[in-house]
């Protein structure tokens, strides 16, 4: 058996595990940029503000009904989100992160235990511990563990957790699930099922053939149709993936003209990604650069332009990627054009202990490998780019709009709530 535990409106419930005033209102928490809505509390859902709704679009709404409204703080986020999976980890055998609010557990060596009393446990376990409130689906595959528990949250608020451990609980859970809602069908397929008369997931398990579903929906579609029968087909991803490639990219706060500007995000993109380089232990072989103005403005004169270089040697220090980032943005750069997004991307990445320094390389890259340790621990120590290079400056205007941001709570000392 297998639970899919998931945080409730997860970025809403971060905000009120430091800010208990806020449960039972309305709450939403926006994109970069204060753009859209991507997370919603219940009370906001009952409002009828949508996912990915432009906060322009319902100011009014906001304004009317007091909706508490906060600019997203992946820092704290990622920071509670580790916290959870730490918890969840300690309780169960085996556990495959999935997302930043969604973990799947391995229950089949717990056999002698009553699932639906072990989801609570952990329900509540989770709730001591971090005070973000979650909901636990248990079935015999992955994508039945992601129905239950969405039939969990729709039909169980209350206790949380839903355990389809029995042939008839599947059944149940397999014709309450409407064919657009099975985890892995996107519009096309949903349209393609419907078109057919497949209304509900055991439509889909009991009517279609299955040479039917591989020639309509390839092998993807035939192991989604294993997993409704209960067939693990899915399996486990124990390690994290080693990335090809790593982008750090932003749409500026204002748009900007100047060059110098335009320069310190782009090092301050460099450097963020030569940090995951870094933590990751991988090097960059190649360095991808972008600018582009705002298609949205067609007053404006348009412009896109990237530019891909090579390195002499692949690398994770900030020191070279920035020599080679500053070199591409003076080869695309334009006066004259209002410029809304820029981003930076390291491409075909190796692991560290493959790189072979030259002759001549290696002292310099010594040192500069110390001195991007000393930068690491400092700014872990004291905060995000304390310490940073001349280039990256303080660039106001190139900064993301974040309006209402909440405090670094679990990541900053003096922002640490102090009880009185």
């Amino acid at each position: 058996m297998i639970a899919l535990i998931d945080c409730n409106n997860f970025y809403c419930s971060c905000e009120r595990v430091f800010n208990p005033g806020l449960l039972g209102r309305a709450l939403i928490v926006l994109s970069n940029n204060d753009g859209c809505a991507i997370s919603r509390s219940e009370e906001a859902k009952e409002l009828g503000i949508q996912m990915a709704q432009p906060a322009f679009m319902i100011d009014e709404l906001i304004k009317k009904e007091e909706v508490n409204v906060f600019s997203s703080n992946y820092t704290l986020y990622d920071d509670m989100s580790r916290r959870v999976m730490q918890v969840i980890k300690e309780l169960v055998p085996r556990a495959e992160v999935y997302s930043v609010d969604e973990i799947f557990a391995d229950l089949s060596g717990m056999k002698y235990k009553d699932l639906e009393e072990l989801g609570s446990e952990i329900k509540d376990m989770v709730g001591r511990c971090t005070g973000i409130p979650v909901t636990v689906g248990i079935a015999p595959t992955k994508t039945l563990a992601k129905m239950a528990n969405r039939y969990a949250k729709k039909n169980r608020p209350g206790e949380g957790v839903f355990s389809a451990d029995t042939k008839e609980l599947v059944e149940m859970l397999l014709s309450a699930t409407k064919i657009g809602d099975v985890w892995g069908i996107g519009k096309q397929f949903e349209a393609l099922l419907s078109g057919k008369g497949f209304v509900t997931a055991l439509d889909l398990v009991n009517r279609a053939p299955e040479e039917w579903i591989r020639k309509e929906m390839s092998v993807v579609g035939q192991r989604l149709f294993h997993e409704l029968k209960g067939i693990n087909c899915i399996p486990w991803e124990e390690t994290t993936k080693v990335r090809k490639n790593i982008c750090t990219s932003r749409s500026f706060g204002k748009l900007i003209t100047r060059k110098n500007e335009v320069a310190q995000s782009i090092a301050k993109f460099t450097s963020s990604c030569g940090e995951k380089l870094r933590k990751e232990k991988t090097c960059a072989r190649r360095v991808h650069v972008f600018l582009q103005t705002n298609p949205h403005r067609p007053q404006d004169p348009q412009y896109f332009q990237s530019i891909t270089l090579e390195l002499e040697m692949a690398t994770n220090l900030t020191t070279l990627l920035l020599k080679h980032a500053m070199k591409a943005l003076d080869m695309i750069f334009r006066e004259g054009y209002n410029y809304q997004k820029a981003g930076v991307m390291m491409l075909d990445l190796i692991p560290q202990k493959e790189v072979q320094l030259g002759l001549f390389e290696t002292l310099t890259y010594e040192k500069d490998q110390k001195l991007m340790e000393k930068v690491d621990e400092l700014n872990k120590v004291f905060g995000k780019d304390v310490v940073r290079f001349g280039v990256q400056d303080y660039g106001q205007n190139w900064k993301l709009k974040q309006g209402n941001l909440s405090g670094a709570y679990t990541t900053r000392l003096h922002q640490v709530i102090k009880a009185s």
